[in-house]
């Protein structure tokens, strides 16, 4: 009982201390889709913007809140699964494949160099960094297909466990209902918008979820259902 009041006065502190909250809903662990929504305070920024995610849908990340989560039933999100990360995470910084740009949160220009480590077993594991030319498995965030040409980096498993997953980003999907390996996607435009909304000082995060948890949030947030009429 004390254990469950703590969880839940940290996560009540954590959504109260978060101007700023992209919620993404998906109907069920295993949809590729999902609604996006932005909330700033008791406002309503956005709403209803359609987005993808993982192949095969979502599975529970690791994040700044844990979800009192059927481990039985439900899927975690580990490397290479081509799931996307359910819960609650603080979004860091911004890249793109320009330099000098001017937005309201850190920015990380993408050079030819820069890459993510996905290698498990290496101290650099869910790492942005320069390559250095001894990483067995990474992915180059400077694309030819430009779906990083802007993002938002998700500090998801921020503490590298290993196989938990890496390299979480928000960026431009590939097309209307194209799934990713693990990471949400969207229009360009409507990520633009969301991105120039962004703010370090509003304490931004992202909670994604499947449908069954909308309760769970909105218990501890009732902002979110005055905003939203249709819920």
């Amino acid at each position: 009982m004390i254990k469950s009041f703590l969880i839940s006065i940290s996560f009540s502190t954590l959504l109260f201390s978060s101007q700023q909250i992209i919620l993404v809903v998906a109907d069920d662990f295993n949809s590729s889709t999902a609604k996006l929504s932005c909330y700033e305070d008791a406002n309503i920024i956005c709403k209803d913007i359609k987005i993808n995610l993982g192949k095969n849908g979502l599975g529970w990340g690791l994040g700044e809140y844990k979800f009192p989560y059927d481990l039985t039933n439900e899927p975690l999100k580990f490397e290479g699964d081509k799931k996307a990360p359910a819960g609650i995470f603080k979004l860091t910084k911004i890249f793109g494949y320009q330099k000098n740009q001017n937005f309201k949160m850190p920015y990380l220009y993408t050079s030819d160099k820069l890459i993510c480590v996905d290698d498990s077993q290496s101290p650099k594991y869910n790492t942005l960094v320069l390559a250095q030319g001894d990483e067995k498995s990474f992915e180059y965030m400077k694309r030819k297909d430009n779906l990083y040409a802007l993002g938002i980096v998700v500090a998801h498993n921020q503490h590298a466990t290993p196989k938990r997953g890496s390299c979480i980003f928000i960026h431009i999907q590939k097309g209307e209902n194209k799934a990713t390996a693990g990471c949400t996607s969207m229009q360009e435009k409507d990520l633009k918008k969301i991105i120039n909304w962004l703010d370090k000082e509003k304490n931004p995060i992202l909670i994604q979820i499947p449908k069954k948890y909308l309760k769970e949030v909105t218990k501890h947030y009732p902002k979110l259902i005055r905003s939203h009429s249709s819920w």
